[in-house]
């Protein structure tokens, strides 16, 4: 009986694996091992898709997906297709997408959702047991989130670069301050616990503010009719990069703040995220 009972465990146990494990082929040759929602904590939140190359796997660098929706919305599906587009785009690079606690009016966004990156880091390298180097990448607040985490929290120097999409860069812009829900950024966006009386709120949620010269190459993509977060964005993310001499580029659309997934600026942003990265292979 108790043998019978080990079998019938150890059956589940591959069924149950088998359900998170599939193969996604994208195009010929181009395949990918794909293990969706894994848990990386405690929360029902922090689930993250994971997906290898099945054939060349270069484990010098992973990216890291981070998706948007005002810190306190948003899900990893939103970002699937331009993921899909960016594995046909890097087919030996592998690639995580993360969920992360969103921010609530009883709940801050941070520090919650950097820890989550951190945590993501710490727990892809253990269970893949490497030590690559990440292209974080995230719109909106997952842009945001992307340059706040590699310009302030990320003291070991894992994040090789950063691609921001429309991400709020400077929280005290006045053009940033029209966003509709700047009330909640204000309030809720930082537990006042993480800043001393010596920095706003607003200056230590802004990445711009922790650029030095060692910090991250950043690419950006703004668009000209973003009524969130303005093109102004580009210009002052631009400007303090320049002075801290950091690598960097950056790019406008013709569109407002979800034209960057259209086409054909979602094709543009693809083959310039391809040379930003060849250009970093070269220094």
């Amino acid at each position: 009986m108790k043998k019978r009972l080990m079998i019938f465990l150890s059956v589940m146990i591959l069924m149950l694996s088998g359900c998170r494990q599939k193969t996604i082929d994208l195009r010929e040759n181009i395949s990918f091992k794909a293990e969706q929602n894994i848990s990386y904590g405690k929360d029902a939140a922090q689930k993250l898709d994971l997906y290898i190359p099945e054939k060349k796997w270069d484990h010098k660098n992973i990216f890291l997906i981070i998706h948007g929706g005002g810190w306190r919305g948003g899900r990893k599906s939103q970002l699937n297709s331009f993921t899909f587009d960016l594995m046909k785009k890097f087919p030996s690079m592998a690639f995580v997408n993360m969920e992360y606690r969103l921010a609530s009016t009883t709940r801050f966004a941070l520090p919650d959702q950097t820890d989550d990156i951190k945590v993501v880091i710490n727990f892809v390298e253990k269970k893949l047991n490497i030590k690559p180097k990440y292209i974080l990448l995230g719109n909106s607040a997952g842009g945001h989130l992307s340059m706040f985490y590699a310009y302030h929290y990320d003291k070991e120097k894992k994040v090789r670069a950063i691609v921001n999409i429309v991400g709020p860069a400077d929280l005290n812009d006045p053009g940033f301050k029209n966003y509709d829900d700047y009330a909640f950024v204000e309030k809720h966006l930082i537990d006042p616990k993480l800043v001393d009386g010596k920095i706003s709120l607003m200056d230590f949620g802004s990445p711009v503010h922790w650029i030095t010269p060692i910090s991250a190459p950043t690419l950006s993509y703004y668009g000209t009719a973003d009524h969130v977060v303005p093109v102004s964005q580009k210009r002052i993310l631009d400007s303090v990069l320049a002075r801290n001499k950091v690598y960097h580029q950056s790019y406008e659309f013709n569109g407002d703040h979800v034209g960057w997934e259209q086409q054909p600026h979602a094709s543009f942003l693809l083959e310039k995220i391809n040379d930003f990265l060849k250009n970093l292979d070269k220094k």
